[in-house]
């Protein structure tokens, strides 16, 4: 059998071709694996039929759905390779990405038809040929309407009429099947690039590390687009587990499926699991099923992981990248109170390190960088060879930028990190995308972006500016940047000061402005 993730999904449908593979908590829509892979084949060959080739790169722009999930594993059957998009970013960041990947088909939602049409628009700025379109365009602007009757393919339409006959594999091994979009510090997003087998081994090791069980249920909450929900979606074809997928997050709505679907597991993020402990009258859910909820994205407060163990809900921290295919370091159930506040040990066929600046390993307490290495590390960042380099090691290290310290034991503790990354709400937030979007209002002269803690989100944006003119206002640089950035990106609160900190050679200190403005964030 060819290491190709599509035919995990092939393999399951004839496996357990009746076992509920998909559950859409909105819709109520539920797809056996065998009635999955029969719509998943239809779009396969329905591309295949518009010459999507092997190599070729698919564009997906979808909210959580059985569409998305299809089409997943379609293209990567076909040997097309797949770029989720975050459809949470504004046409100028879509249009890099579009442009930088050099995507051909682009398959979007009806949410979106105004945004895609825009795009479609600009001419040239995208490589895209195929626009195809879920759902109608009632809603769309009168543009986006001329738009999707005279440019766009309809999804349902192509799908259903295709054979759902197993199309030939096109693509397999170390062949590309994403190409993952994270915000770079340099405020260019960079495309973490991974193959059929550095996802096949990231399958390997969170099977491995975690207690998923043949035939458990599963709770998708966080966007398709984002490694930390789409692996572990794979993970459940792979192991037989029915997926029970949020198109929203919504903390009532968590908990009540967690009682209707009767779920065992689930990947949430701090801010996530912190809107749900605070749901009114929590004790009415029965969450007896509920085994683990696994929290990544951003460091879990130890009195939320307190507040869970009260309730008899095992929290289990993860430490994990884009670049590494999600898995770096997890903690058991049995030490997530001994050893409250760390991220563990490195996950199955993963190893990890702290080292010094000279990639010696760091003594225990001492602050080092974590290293990852494993089979399922990327391979490269696309079109970035620099960057590449300046990431991986020669002898195949991941350099992940994080500072953190490891105890006698072997358990790593994240501290900080290198790269000044704030996560807001989970998402990766890079200070220089904000910072270069200030920099461009006339009235400033130097811009310095940080984050401050936030009750709500976890951590929030703050612009620390220097003025050119005392006339501009906070007003003025928080409305320069809507539009500009995604939502999630924008900062929530400025400051003015009169000389930003640096070092001898140049650098920002925003060490000090962390501590000069220590929050909490405006909400």
């Amino acid at each position: 059998m060819k290491n190709n993730i599509g035919l995990m999904l092939t393999k399951r449908a004839v496996i357990n071709p009746d076992r509920e593979a998909y559950v859409d908590s909105q819709s109520g829509l539920r797809l056996s694996f065998a009635e999955l892979n029969g719509r998943s084949n239809r779009i396969a060959n329905a591309l295949l039929e518009l010459g999507v080739s092997p190599g070729d790169r698919v564009a997906i722009a979808l909210m959580n759905s059985a569409e998305f999930v299809e089409t997943y594993f379609a293209i990567a059957k076909i040997g097309g390779i797949v770029v989720p998009l975050n459809w949470r970013l504004v046409p100028d960041e879509l249009e890099f990405i579009l442009k930088d990947s050099g995507s051909t088909t682009l398959i979007f939602g009806a949410e979106f038809i105004d945004m895609m049409s825009e795009l479609h628009g600009r001419g040239d700025k995208t490589d895209v040929r195929n626009w195809i379109q879920v759902a109608t365009a009632a809603a769309a602007g009168e543009d986006a309407k001329d738009f999707c009757k005279n440019v766009v393919r309809d999804y349902v339409s192509m799908r259903d009429a295709a054979a759902d006959d197993e199309p030939a594999v096109g693509a397999c091994d170390d062949e590309l099947l994403y190409i993952m979009y994270t915000s770079g510090t340099t405020g260019l997003p960079k495309g973490v690039v991974h193959s059929h087998n550095t996802s096949l081994w990231a399958l390997f090791t969170f099977g491995a590390s975690c207690d998923l069980r043949d035939a458990d249920r599963y709770l998708v909450a966080l966007p398709l687009f984002h490694v930390g929900s789409l692996v572990p979606l794979t993970l459940n074809v792979y192991r037989g587990v029915t997926s029970v997928v949020m198109r929203e997050f919504d903390p009532v709505r968590a908990w009540e499926l967690i009682q209707e679907e009767k779920i065992h597991n689930s990947l949430l993020v701090p801010a996530m699991l912190n809107f749900m402990i605070q749901v009114p009258q929590l004790t009415q859910y029965d969450y007896s099923s509920l085994r683990w909820i696994q929290s990544g994205a951003s460091p879990l407060p130890v009195n939320l992981i307190r507040e869970y163990a009260d309730i008899g809900v095992d929290i289990h921290q993860i430490y994990g990248l884009t670049e590494t295919c999600g898995p770096a370091c997890v903690i058991s159930a049995e030490n997530a109170l001994t050893k409250i506040g760390s991220t563990g040990r490195a996950f199955f066929h993963t190893e990890a390190r702290v080292v010094d600046a000279e990639g010696n390993d760091c003594a225990p307490g001492v602050q080092g960088e974590v290293w990852i290495s494993g089979r399922h590390v990327m391979l490269e960042y696309w079109n970035r060879p620099e960057a590449t380099a300046a990431t991986i090691t020669p002898e195949g290290w991941l350099r992940t930028g994080d500072l953190a310290s490891v105890d006698a034991d072997g358990f790593i503790y994240i501290q900080d990190r290198i790269k000044d990354m704030i996560i807001s709400g989970g998402e990766n937030v890079y200070p220089a995308e904000i910072e270069n979007v200030i920099l461009s209002h006339p009235g400033v002269a130097e811009v310095a972006v940080i984050g401050q803690p936030s009750e709500k989100w976890g951590e929030s944006p703050l612009a620390v500016v220097v003025r050119k003119q005392d006339s501009v206002t906070v007003e003025d640089i928080l409305r320069h940047c809507d539009g500009k950035l995604g939502s999630f990106k924008l900062p929530k609160a400025a400051v003015f000061i009169d000389l930003i900190p640096r070092n001898a050679s140049g650098k920002v200190l925003k060490r000090e402005l962390r501590i000069q403005f220590p929050g909490p964030a405006a909400e």
